[in-house]
């Protein structure tokens, strides 16, 4: 499922393995960027694309997401900068939980998904059935806990994975092949995971994104949206004899065993 025809959504390769997205309002020419870490390949497609754009939606504070904000405020002076967490550079608008955002005419709600960072956001297009989710979600993957623990996590994660089913999801970094590569150690039996992994190397091996996902393929492949999943709690269980089957304990072992594959 693609995003609503009112919506166009383009990922621009940034740094080594992150995304920008350019979002284009199509009624308005309007355009949005989520994440600027290098404004020049951002501005080229804008250009490219014969939009304005008016505003910079940031996920959370990191240099490779943020670090191009104040070189890109100079090449367009008076951009609209959103920002929850005061370490973003460059904020003109103040957002909180539940805020609405522009994007020519697309609005967006803001929800707060904290635990890679106190201050990480998410962007849902309701109607347009997409999130922008930064380092919080990847496709078969989550962020690191740098700022927050497993129970916050959870619950952010929790709030993602109650968006509807169609929701594309669009993440921060190109970490497809390996995540999903990590989530078969724990479900080798899933068999949605084989061929999403299987999908992921082809489109690696091919020079293709692996942006968007959706919520039900995440609900399918990715661990960290499946603590509750059988298979990978006897995957632990056999390992790890002694760790408790609680939500919490489950998910900070996945997130452990993660950070060290």
């Amino acid at each position: 499922m693609e995003p609503a025809d009112s919506m166009k959504v383009i990922p621009i390769p940034q740094l080594s393995d992150n995304y920008a997205y350019l979002i284009i309002d199509t009624a308005t020419d309007k355009a949005g960027i989520v994440d600027c870490a290098e404004p020049a390949p951002i501005l080229a497609v804008v250009d490219s694309e014969g939009v304005e754009l008016t505003s910079i939606l940031p996920t959370h504070h990191h240099f490779d997401h943020v670090g191009g904000n104040d070189e890109m405020l100079k090449a367009r002076p008076g951009l609209t900068v959103y920002g929850f967490d005061d370490r973003v550079p460059g904020i003109t608008d103040r957002v909180d939980e539940g805020s609405l955002v522009s994007v020519g005419e697309l609005k967006a709600r803001v929800m707060s998904i904290p635990a890679h960072t106190t201050g990480h956001i998410a962007y849902y297009f309701e109607n347009e059935a997409a999130v922008f989710t930064g380092d919080t979600l990847f496709a078969g993957g989550c962020g690191r806990l740098f700022e927050g623990d497993a129970a916050m996590m959870i619950k952010s994660l929790g709030k993602l994975r109650d968006l509807p089913n169609e929701t594309q999801v669009y993440f921060g970094h190109e970490y497809t092949e390996n995540n999903l590569r990590f989530a078969s150690t724990l479900e080798p039996n899933n068999q949605s995971l084989t061929e999403k992994r299987a999908w992921a190397a082809g489109q690696i091996q091919d020079g293709k994104f692996t942006t968007p996902t959706t919520i039900a393929s995440e609900k399918e492949t990715n661990p960290f949206f499946r603590w509750e999943s059988e298979e990978l709690r006897n995957t632990l269980s056999a390992q790890f004899s002694d760790l408790p089957m609680d939500d919490v304990s489950v998910f900070a072992k996945t997130r452990a065993l993660k950070d060290s594959f």
